[in-house]
């Protein structure tokens, strides 16, 4: 599979002080969770729409349509990440509740290359290593 769009799918609460420069400048920084990806590959991120998640459908339905018509890109062409503040603990609060709900929704939607992670801080890091923080992987 050819990778041609990574999603980064933040959280709607943490967007609401979280510009989401941290993960843009990893993705293009081709940092930890994007090293993966070459210079062509496109990005784009957006919210899951708030809780439970069910918003993050129509995103998707319209990020489908959008670019498959404009550059023939298909869903197994697409990587969607789910930004470390839905799926790690961190200062501001734990994991996502509804990260499973979230992920059913994406398969459902056609989406099967899913990644949890995005940037993750040197100071969250060594607060999980300090068992601070929850880890769950």
């Amino acid at each position: 599979m050819e990778v041609k769009y990574v999603v980064i799918i933040q959280c709607e609460i943490a967007h609401k002080r979280c510009s989401g420069f941290a993960c843009t400048d990893a993705f293009y920084n081709k940092d930890e969770m994007f090293k993966k990806y070459d210079d062509n590959v496109r990005y784009i991120s957006f919210t899951c729409g708030g809780c439970c998640g069910k918003g993050v459908a129509s995103k998707l339905e319209h990020f489908s349509k959008k670019v498959y018509k404009k550059y023939n890109i298909k869903k197994d062409q697409v990587v969607i990440h789910l930004s470390s503040c839905m799926v790690t603990d961190n200062h501001h609060y734990d994991r996502c509740p509804n990260i499973d709900y979230i992920k059913n929704i994406l398969i459902k939607k056609g989406y099967k290359n899913i990644v949890e992670g995005s940037y993750i801080s040197t100071n969250a890091k060594r607060k999980r290593e300090e068992n601070k923080y929850n880890c769950y992987k």
